[in-house]
């Protein structure tokens, strides 16, 4: 443990950042799976409907700093191409 004020602070603030980051993640994780098992399912207006949902949240993360910008688009080109595949 560290002995110094500032840095038993900065020891403090750092957990709570990763806190919130690793909650940013997870919503990240759950909308991809909810478009996912929409995709498994065969409908197309859930998917559509999901995709939208997982769409903000990506950005949201990435506006945040959590995820990259380019890791961001990644995932919500490869969702999209996903969901345009069902017919």
């Amino acid at each position: 443990m560290a002995n110094i004020k500032s840095a038993k602070k900065r020891i403090l603030t750092n957990a709570k950042k990763a806190e919130a980051n690793k909650a940013v993640k997870t919503g990240v994780k759950t909308a991809t799976k909810k478009v996912s098992t929409a995709i498994e399912t065969g409908d197309k207006d859930a998917a559509k409907q999901a995709l939208a949902a997982a769409e903000t949240t990506i950005d949201k993360a990435a506006s945040k700093g959590v995820l990259k910008k380019n890791t961001a688009s990644r995932k919500v080109s490869r969702l999209t191409k996903a969901v345009n595949k069902l017919n």
